[in-house]
């Protein structure tokens, strides 16, 4: 992390030295434990054997898109000076399930985690990504065992001799057992459904000021899931038809969080959520107003990047470094 820098030991003491790597290590948007040894083309790859090639989005492939605009708080102003935090902002948002299988049912559980993109638009043209499912953490903590985690679902289909190769995995990965087993009951509507941005970002305002924060979108209307007796009675695509009829009669609204971070908070390690204790500002209000056009041509031209970010925002963990690479190998597979 001293790359290019002349350390004289006759002027900064041993002691001086540590502390200023450490400082450089804890504040570096990119610093982590473990450098990703695995390639994007890899993670792309991974996501294909376990779900299919559906030249398709590689994951979350399913889903469905609206239009509506974004409103600020005064309390966003202050910790970030990204261009959404200072007026109203018009937004694009798409909804959708797990996985890259395109067709997937809406009531099997692979659907699960839920899926939910927003594009920030600003003047002038620029935009602005955010990217979250609704799941409050990640199976792993870092790309190379994302990578290893796909690839051994791929291996474990019903004629794999037990234990296969992802209860093995389990084994030693505990975080992804409860995040493959865990999930929330099928919901009513993605309008009532919570989502997370597992990962850590670093907001900055204008005075140069900074907090690791990680998103959440909160439901006005509320939580709320399909009892078992509902979930027999719903459609393949209920949550699809359901949003249609709902955006219909009225404009839908959640309420976008920053959770900041506090003592030993693992900023770089997606799979380990914050605690609920942890304090929460309420950047603005979202309010989607109407679906969009949902064309094929539209669903495949769509493109979040949770590295396209404006000013006074930027990653804060590896992954989606990584991530942000691989994006576009997906996307052009997808045309």
């Amino acid at each position: 992390m001293l790359k290019n820098q002349q350390i004289n030991k006759g002027l900064l003491s041993w002691k001086s030295v540590i502390s200023i790597y450490l400082s450089i290590t804890c504040c570096s948007a990119l610093a982590q434990e473990k450098k990703t040894v695995a390639k994007p083309a890899e993670m792309v790859g991974a996501l294909y054997a376990a779900f299919g090639n559906n030249h398709s989005r590689a994951v979350h492939a399913k889903g469905i898109i609206l239009q509506g605009d974004f409103q600020p708080t005064a309390e966003a102003k202050k910790i970030c000076m990204a261009f959404q935090y200072q007026k109203q902002t018009p937004v694009t948002i798409r909804f959708s399930d797990f996985t890259g299988i395109p067709n997937i049912a809406d009531t099997t559980g692979l659907s699960n985690p839920r899926g939910f993109a927003m594009k920030f638009h600003g003047d002038g043209g620029i935009t602005s990504d955010m990217i979250m499912h609704s799941f409050n953490g990640f199976p792993v903590g870092n790309t190379d065992d994302f990578v290893e985690l796909l690839t051994d679902i791929s291996k474990s289909g019903p004629d794999a001799p037990h234990p296969n190769l992802l209860e093995q995995f389990f084994g030693t990965h505990p975080i992804a057992k409860t995040f493959l087993t865990s999930q929330k009951p099928p919901t009513t509507s993605y309008a009532t459904l919570s989502f997370f941005g597992v990962n850590s970002f670093k907001l900055t305002n204008a005075k140069g000021v900074s907090k690791y924060v990680r998103y959440q979108l909160i439901p006005v209307a509320g939580e709320h899931f399909l009892t078992p007796e509902e979930l027999k009675m719903s459609g393949p695509d209920y949550l699809s038809a359901e949003i249609k009829d709902r955006i219909n009669k009225g404009q839908i609204q959640f309420k976008l969080y920053a959770q900041l971070s506090a003592g030993d908070d693992k900023i770089r390690d997606p799979s380990i959520a914050w605690p609920d204790t942890r304090q929460r500002i309420m950047l603005g209000t979202l309010t989607i107003k109407k679906l969009s056009e949902n064309t094929v041509q539209e669903d495949k031209s769509l493109k979040f990047n949770p590295n396209n970010l404006s000013p006074g925002v930027t990653i804060a963990d590896q992954m989606l470094d990584d991530r942000a690479r691989a994006y576009p190998i997906s996307v052009k597979n997808r045309q």
